[in-house]
């Protein structure tokens, strides 16, 4: 296909622009010296009280960029969330900076920054007027997600009793998004959403953030069908890192081997130029900063028991800014090449982002 071939072309193109800024003699030796040189995109990471413990966690990580999740309760909470990043941005303009095109990650790469991509993890915030995306886009919104959990007016969320798909305004969510460059999501959304998103949509899209149903049946889990459909429409699933989503059966003890496990899976489903990583939780980790009263306790009240949450909620070998050089051990053990690392790790973010947002 030609798309495949321009997609090979573009990695190749990115691969080896990223190589050229690695000096004479500076050449990687060593698996931790090759992690430095890549370009690492977490598909859904958010700050944790902004401030010198982020930023030193974000460089400790080696993130060029992360995709946020701003609050979405209604347009005026959206506006304020993105006015407030503006806000950070500038008093931050050392460490942090918009992510309003593909290019922004290879900027933020070059000058040892991180770029923030928005995203909404709902569509709430358009307030039932799908011109609403075109002053959110106006603002730095480059991405949303068509539904959460629940049912919203664009379709049915993952828990929602019913699986009914995309709504008519959700049709003209989609075009709209397509229209104007933002990058539809579908990690929350319901089996018929999902596969209405894709189907309807006339760009590739994003599940920034799941896992495998094949290896943990789960509602956020996405069937071997979406995650193959996602790949033929030339998009991107990126594999979550929260322990509960991808370990064994309640009872079992939760290793970043499993994780890789779910990456290998998706990997084997759509092919290596169509799965990323993400995180869903802060640069610094879970444990630094939650307890079971301040995490677990509250989200009893608002998922449902076939969530099945499970404290601790993270994989120790995860939980650390050392979360994807660990990945990468783990990989290389199981014959993978650095070249499929550089994709999983951020160059097919790249790729997909460079397609919808421009």
């Amino acid at each position: 296909m030609e798309w495949t071939s321009n997609r090979r072309l573009f990695l190749q193109g990115a691969a080896a622009a990223l190589a050229s800024s690695v000096l004479p003699g500076q050449a990687a030796t060593s698996l931790s010296d090759k992690y430095e040189d890549m370009l690492v995109i977490d598909a859904l990471c958010f700050g944790k009280e902004w401030g010198a413990e982020v930023f030193t966690a974000l460089r400790a990580a080696n993130y060029s960029g992360i995709i946020e999740s701003l609050p979405r309760k209604n347009l005026q909470t959206a506006i304020d969330a993105l006015l407030e990043w503006r806000h950070r941005i500038d008093e931050h303009d050392d460490q942090l900076m918009f992510a309003l095109e593909s290019e922004d990650f290879l900027r933020a790469k070059e000058t040892q920054r991180t770029a923030v991509m928005m995203n909404f993890q709902n569509s709430t915030m358009l307030n039932g007027d799908v011109d609403n995306i075109d002053a959110l886009y106006a603002l730095g919104m480059r991405s949303f997600q068509l539904t959460y959990n629940s049912r919203n007016l664009v379709g049915d969320g993952c828990l929602e009793r019913t699986n009914a798909g995309l709504s008519d305004f959700g049709l003209e969510v989609v075009e709209r998004m397509n229209d104007t460059g933002v990058l539809i999501d579908l990690s929350h959304c319901g089996d018929q959403t999902t596969l209405d998103g894709i189907a309807f949509s006339k760009k590739p899209v994003g599940i920034t953030h799941t896992m495998c149903d094949a290896l943990r049946t789960h509602p956020r889990a996405k069937t071997d069908e979406q995650i193959r459909k996602c790949a033929e429409k030339g998009g991107v699933i990126g594999m979550i890192a929260l322990g509960y989503f991808v370990g064994p059966d309640p009872g079992g003890d939760t290793t970043i081997e499993h994780y890789a496990d779910h990456i290998e899976h998706a990997v084997n489903v759509a092919g290596i130029e169509h799965i990323g990583i993400s995180t869903d939780y802060p640069p610094q980790g879970i444990s630094p900063w939650a307890t079971y009263e301040e995490w677990f306790v509250p989200r009893t009240g608002f998922f449902k028991p076939s969530y099945e949450l499970r404290w601790p909620p993270w994989i120790p070998e995860l939980d650390t800014p050392n979360r994807y050089r660990n990945l990468l051990a783990v990989l290389d053990r199981r014959g993978w090449s650095t070249g499929d690392m550089e994709r999983l790790l951020g160059l097919n973010w790249l790729r997909l982002l460079n397609e919808t947002i421009g």
